[in-house]
């Protein structure tokens, strides 16, 4: 069950984060139920070949959201997931943001505006030698700030590179408040359809929504296909969900053991 991969990537993460002391954990619930439905019902891959030639390509543009998909890559055996404790230490291989030394992981990201250029250039590739993988990015909603965005949105559609799956993690926080403090993006999906993309809205945390959308891709021939999931900050756990300051802060002992005791409690 989805499910049930959505909640051992929650708890990874939490792990993970609290362990190294580090940041970002309200970005990694968010997308955990995306990456829970595209490792285990979407994407063409295989764990015995990370680099086989005709997997699909998977992209976190938004790399501060890495631990979740070090846990998802973990848990359909990449790499051991003893390895996950090594996340955030000094010459380990899992970074604080993700890295391509990690197998499965395609392009290290960090610095925001990064993953969808490069993903427009590799479904260019895939079309210009006829190969039939997808490529498959996933933003933040925050990152939509970011001319870059923008031009490789613009590049894809003129380039018809329906091949091309982004993603947009719609929880409405970024930093240290709401995107609509910080610069509003709506109408958003209006705008998306106006550069060229055939465009659908669902809730990010439903994996029936989510997989339908994802399993049918694409949805207009010629077109690159963008999903607008609306998600919610720190997602699973009660006292993250919706609060901005869980983009930097870290759990303590006593936090993390509450929140692993939400997830054992909770239903899915």
């Amino acid at each position: 069950m989805t499910e049930e991969f959505a909640k051992k990537i929650r708890s990874l993460s939490l792990q993970m984060v609290t362990r190294a002391k580090a940041s970002h954990i309200g970005s990694a619930l968010s997308i955990t139920d995306i990456l829970a439905v595209l490792y285990a019902k979407v994407l063409r891959v295989d764990p015995t070949q990370p680099d086989m030639p005709s997997r699909d390509r998977f992209i976190l543009s938004k790399g501060h959201a890495c631990v979740a998909v070090y846990a998802a890559l973990a848990e359909r055996d990449f790499f051991p997931a003893l390895e996950l404790e090594t996340y955030g230490q000094d010459h380990s291989n899992l970074m604080n943001h993700i890295s391509h030394k990690v197998p499965g992981v395609e392009f290290s990201t960090g610095a925001l505006g990064h993953g969808l250029p490069f993903g427009v250039g590799k479904a260019l590739v895939a079309k210009k030698i006829q190969a039939d993988w997808r490529v498959f990015v996933l933003l933040s909603d925050g990152e939509m700030d970011e001319g870059s965005n923008w031009e490789a949105l613009m590049f894809a559609a003129h380039h018809n590179l329906d091949n091309l799956v982004t993603i947009i993690d719609y929880n409405k926080l970024q930093s240290l408040t709401t995107i609509q403090k910080t610069l509003g993006l709506e109408p958003l999906a209006d705008k998306l359809r106006a550069f060229g993309w055939s465009v659908k809205e669902v809730d990010g945390h439903n994996h029936d929504q989510l997989n339908q959308s994802l399993s049918s891709v694409p949805w207009e021939l010629g077109k690159p296909s963008l999903l607008i999931a609306h998600t919610v900050k720190g997602k699973g756990i009660s006292f993250m969900e919706n609060k901005v300051e869980w983009h930097y802060r870290s759990p303590n002992a006593e936090q993390l053991a509450q929140a692993l005791a939400e997830l054992e409690a909770s239903n899915a």
